[in-house]
């Protein structure tokens, strides 16, 4: 038999709300209870014997343990729940303990388990033979309605939403007995995922769930898991822990690529574009958070030759910026439902002078646009000028080494000012709607109606002029295209092709042949342009601000007059880009010519199923590095024509992504 007092000093337990010295042995599972005390969660009372040598039989808890509980005895080892490795679910843990006697049996049944097989096997599986050092929980049980668990960010997926996990009863429901659980999800405070019926939470108490979760998840400063309790009144947090492996988790978006890049995209096209696209916005990243070792590759990916953005490596460029790691899409325009806040964390105020250099040279930007767009498109200029067929093998690659450089310049404005147009849009159309005012029913005049760029009005005007032709015209335009019209429409036909015939229907695909060679299909589109246009009949801005105080009618005035500024900068810069991104097109067409007349391919279009580097292997050595030329042209049309129709998802999570076909298999 031991000594009382030598035992009581083995065994003194420290109360995790009063102070404990900060290198108290008490293992990262109790520090975090701990933090959760200290940050303002509902704890339940909660007892800690630190790490030491395990005592001997007599264990006198009953000088410490305020009642009969019911108790939770857990373990708490040093580096349990940490960043580089988790040993959780490796230990013993004892649920619903009651008494002293039995509470310490407890404390010695969990306290030994470190030293049993599967604890062994975690540490030679960590690399060390060295005994765990263990601390143990007492912590008092609260007699649960329902339990679960909560993540500041889905673990599984990586996208910042708020994920509940909730069962009836104790919580080992849900983690050791593989019970199937209800689900929240919530996203920027609307949940998009709940139970469907009568659930075992009330709204109001998931949301609360939420809300703490996220408050934890930022206090924390990293995603984390939470588990909690809730009694019927109250919700008390058991644990928290940081979600481990995040990094790990790829998640690829086509809600942007759709939009820029829609369709199946030829491998040359995807082996230019994304070296020119990407290269442009890791630059303005630079901007924002200083040198970093990004590649072009990094930020976008191809499934079924379809384009996705990385949104992993977007979102935590985001996150570094106090934005949601899906906020990108929202500055290029796309639709949601919600409005994410700035909310900056340490690592964004880190950044935080950058970031102000970078924007305030932003808020400039209009008084240096147009300097740059006139440098791209005098380069430009000098590009498409060039007499393609007298130039060497090597000349031509040389010119297209060249042409990517200007475009990744023009792609960096081509970027900017779209997002500094969205911006200034959004911010009118937010001060409009605080003032009461609707800003959809009304004509916000955004960009000067003869704005040369923009082909909208030279649309209308064509897509009249055949209307006005009569009902036989149009029939005979849909069908049979430039040679239905009359000579005036022509010679209007002609002059919109002199001016817009370089743009197509994907200004990002050099593949798609311009409107310059679909004449019948810009007669087309007038026509549908001319039926829709001037059906809406909006309010005018200014008659619907006119009442307004002479303060925010003046804030109005000036975003209005900035968005509209933009808007024309936008139009300017989409069009020389297009113009230059374009020039691809002839570039590669003559290449492919000379492949084809030295045998290499079929048509001159067939380069487009070439990367660059196979383009330039096979024109300079008559070989690919891998497989003849024609072959690779082959293979690849096979597996496009094949991947045609397959499903694919809006969000593909990993990168063994395998697409679904519609069809019933053959």
């Amino acid at each position: 038999m031991h000594e009382k007092g030598r035992i009581a000093d083995v065994m003194e337990a420290l109360l995790l709300s009063d102070r404990i010295e900060p290198t108290a042995p008490i293992g990262a599972k109790a520090g975090h209870i701990r933090w959760l005390q200290q940050h303002g969660f509902r704890v339940p009372e909660t007892w800690v014997i630190p790490a030491g040598e395990p005592p001997g039989d007599a264990l006198p808890v009953d000088t410490w343990l305020p009642d009969d509980g019911p108790w939770a005895v857990r373990t708490s080892a040093v580096g349990q729940d940490g960043f580089e490795s988790s040993l959780a679910g490796q230990f013993a843990t004892v649920l619903d303990v009651r008494g002293p006697r039995k509470v310490a049996d407890a404390v010695r049944f969990v306290r030994h388990s470190a030293g049993d097989a599967t604890a062994t096997a975690n540490r030679k599986r960590m690399g060390t033979d060295e005994r765990i050092a263990i601390a143990v929980i007492v912590q008092r049980m609260v007699a649960p309605k329902a339990s679960g668990v909560s993540f500041s960010r889905n673990p599984m997926t990586g996208l910042n939403e708020v994920v509940i996990e909730t069962v009836e009863g104790h919580n080992d429901a849900l983690v050791g007995e593989g019970v199937t659980p209800e689900r929240w999800v919530e996203r920027w405070g609307t949940w998009s995922s709940r139970p469907e019926g009568v659930s075992l939470l009330a709204e109001e108490i998931a949301g609360g769930i939420a809300a703490e979760t996220i408050r934890a998840g930022e206090q924390f400063g990293a995603p984390v898991e939470l588990e909690w309790v809730w009694d019927g009144e109250d919700v008390w947090w058991i644990q928290i822990r940081p979600i481990t492996g995040l990094d790990d988790v790829s998640v690829y978006s086509n809600r942007i690529s759709r939009e820029v890049m829609p369709g199946m995209i030829k491998p040359l096209v995807w082996s230019v574009n994304v070296p020119v696209v990407n290269k442009a916005w890791i630059t303005l990243f630079g901007e924002l958070i200083g040198p970093n070792d990004l590649q072009p590759e990094d930020l976008a990916r191809q499934f079924a030759y379809r384009a996705y953005f990385n949104m992993g490596t977007i979102g935590e460029i985001f996150e570094l910026l106090g934005m949601p790691r899906d906020g990108l899409e929202m500055l290029l325009g796309l639709s949601s439902d919600s409005k994410p806040k700035f909310r900056p964390s340490i690592s964004t105020m880190r950044h935080l002078p950058r970031m102000t250099a970078a924007a305030a040279r932003k808020v400039r930007y209009g008084k240096t646009i147009q300097a740059e767009v006139d440098r791209v498109r005098m380069r430009f200029s000098a590009i498409a000028a060039a007499d393609l067929e007298a130039m060497s093998d090597s000349g031509l690659l040389s010119k297209v080494g060249e042409l990517a450089e200007v475009a990744t310049q023009a792609a960096y404005a081509n970027i900017v000012t779209p997002l500094l147009a969205n911006l200034y849009v959004a911010l009118l159309r937010r001060s409009l709607g605080a003032r009461g005012i609707d800003p959809d029913d009304l004509d916000l005049e955004l960009g000067d109606p003869a704005n040369p760029y923009n082909p909208n009005p030279a649309l209308d005007r064509l897509g009249k002029l055949i209307a006005e032709a009569g009902d036989d015209t149009i029939d005979a335009v849909r069908s049979e295209g430039r040679q239905a019209v009359p000579d005036h429409v022509e010679a209007d036909l002609a002059r919109f092709l002199r001016e817009f015939g370089h743009l197509s229907d994907s200004g990002n695909d050099f593949s798609v042949p311009p409107w310059s060679e679909q004449p019948d299909a810009v007669l087309r589109l007038a026509l549908d342009h001319a039926e829709v246009a001037g059906h809406h009949r909006a309010i005018p801005w200014s008659a619907a601000t006119r009442n307004l105080r002479p303060a925010a009618r003046w804030r109005v005035r000036l975003l209005q007059a900035r968005a509209s500024e933009f808007v024309d900068y936008r139009e300017q810069v989409s069009f020389f880009y297009t113009f230059g991104y374009g020039l691809f097109r002839p570039l590669f067409h003559e290449i492919g010519r000379r492949l084809v007349e030295r045998g290499l391919i079929a048509h001159h279009d067939d380069v487009m199923y070439l990367r660059r580097d196979e383009v330039g292997a096979a024109l300079l050595g008559g070989v690919s590095t891998t497989s003849p030329p024609a072959e690779l042209v082959a293979l690849r049309k096979t597996e496009m024509a094949d991947l045609a129709d397959v499903s694919m998802p809006d969000t593909i999570f990993g990168d063994d992504f395998v697409p679904a076909r519609r069809g019933p298999l053959e």
